[in-house]
């Protein structure tokens, strides 16, 4: 199987923390730049630490670059949307996340990247957002030409930076409050789009994640509010995108009806997945979680936005929900979130494990963890894109894909919904499911080349046909 040259990575939310931190990673790595640090001396790039897909194989598993035929994230094409038109170096800047020494490198070239104006509706954040919202999509006043804005979008960035692999839509920006309202179909989804009904709480994260699928792009929802519904998921099949007779999809421009995939929910990056880790070893020893106590804080624009109180309650959804497949009846499971402007976007949280040992006697653990939240988070976005990718190229099954990057969120949906929350059961489900695409294509492969061959030998073929069909694979 070929790997594309380039990849494509939209992140709605480009000029927040992840965004900007994702694009100064591929600038360093795709320059090899050399930057002083302040934990680790001088270092350079390439580094791609934390990203899955990227390092190579070690001790005990780690790493799928080289096992697999994965896309090489240091040729992949960024681009994306943002409310606010802060160029990308003085938002690094402003994030404080990275060293200063790589972000003076950067920065400049930074500033001369293009943002594209992001759709808005004030109602689905807090009211700390709206002031800074500026640099939004106008007069567009139905759901369907806001869609078909992004469309366009997509298809300018896919065209002007010659992407051959997938293109994948990353939900970077602020957490939505949940929106009021479930599309049960693909058509019942569309058709509300169509309608345009002001009662329709429609959310620019659905509008967003519409539009990828008609182009025939992967959307991942790094987000907490309730983009996923299964009208959503039946819009991602390719069954259902290859309708050409009596269909919704007709009133729409040019339907794309590639491979896609939409992920979510909530990208488990730091805290909740040591806490899946920990709570798993728990009860492997036989122990019974009965209560698991975390905080955790930081003072990043996320933070400030979940002041609200109806964004916080899409958060706290997502973050109490982790263990629901595990039907821990008596798990008192309890969280709190805490804005502190003066850590910017150090994530500090604790956590305490209380458990029952022999004869019910107590057991407790406590851990306690700082990093940058953006940090944590990018190699998620980046293996994301790359698994998307290598997926669509396979064309794989939406459920096969699902299950194989829950790993990724808080709240595996979609085909993923039920997988054991446990880190390590969900490794697993990944490596299962890269075994069995991969041989399954090559058998695939195998049956190929024998009729391919029979053909020859029957002269349906000449041997340069067979020859055109076999580099076409």
């Amino acid at each position: 199987m070929t790997t594309p040259e380039k990849i494509g990575i939209l992140v709605v939310g480009l000029g927040g923390n992840n965004g900007v931190t994702m694009v100064a990673g591929f600038l360093a790595n795709n320059q090899k730049l050399e930057w002083e640090t302040g934990a680790a001396g001088r270092v350079s790039a390439p580094n791609w630490n934390g990203c899955i897909t990227q390092l190579p194989p070690k001790g005990g598993g780690v790493g799928f670059q080289g096992r697999y035929p994965l896309a090489n994230a240091t040729n992949a094409a960024i681009g994306g949307w943002d409310i606010r038109s802060t160029p990308l170096g003085d938002a690094l800047y402003n994030s404080r996340v990275l060293d200063y020494d790589l972000v003076r490198q950067v920065r400049e070239e930074m500033n001369s990247m293009d943002i594209l104006k992001g759709v808005y509706d004030a109602s689905f954040l807090g009211e700390s957002q709206h002031e800074t919202a500026k640099h939004i999509v106008t007069g567009l006043d139905s759901f369907f030409d806001k869609v078909e804005h992004i469309r366009k979008d997509i298809r300018g960035f896919i065209a002007s930076h010659k992407v051959d692999g997938a293109t994948t839509v990353i939900w970077s920006a602020s957490v939505e409050r949940p929106a009021e309202v479930q599309f049960e179909t693909a058509d019942e989804l569309l058709q509300s789009i169509l309608d345009n009904k002001s009662d329709c709480d429609m959310s620019p994260s659905i509008m967003y994640a519409v539009a990828s699928a008609l182009e025939g792009c992967s959307f991942v929802n790094g987000g907490s509010q309730n983009t996923l519904s299964p009208g959503m998921s039946e819009l991602y099949e390719v069954a259902y995108r290859s309708k050409t007779e009596g269909a919704l999809l007709s009133k729409f421009s040019s339907v794309s009806s590639k491979p896609a995939y939409v992920l979510g929910t909530d990208f488990k990056a730091g805290q909740t997945k040591f806490k899946t880790a920990a709570v798993e070893y728990i009860r492997a020893l036989g122990l019974t979680p009965r209560v698991i106590a975390s905080s955790n804080h930081l003072g990043n624009n996320d933070m400030l936005n979940l002041t609200s109180k109806k964004t916080v309650e899409a958060k706290m959804r997502v973050k109490k929900n982790i263990f629901e497949p595990w039907q821990e009846e008596e798990l008192d499971h309890q969280v709190r979130v805490m804005y502190t402007p003066m850590m910017l976007d150090e994530k500090r949280d604790v956590v305490e494990y209380t458990s029952l040992g022999f004869l019910s006697c107590p057991h407790t653990m406590l851990t306690y963890t700082r990093c940058m939240d953006s940090v944590l988070c990018v190699p998620l976005m980046v293996d994301a894109a790359v698994w998307c990718d290598f997926f669509c190229r396979y064309n794989s099954s939406s459920s096969t894909v699902a299950r194989a990057t829950a790993y990724l969120f808080k709240i595996p949906e979609g085909g993923a919904k039920g997988v054991d929350p446990g880190f390590q059961r969900q490794m697993n489900e990944l490596e299962s499911a890269l075994a069995a695409t991969v041989k399954g294509s090559d058998k695939n492969n195998k049956d190929l080349l024998a009729i391919l061959k029979q053909g020859v030998a029957s002269g349906i073929i000449t041997q340069e046909q067979a020859d055109s069909l076999k580099a076409i694979q």
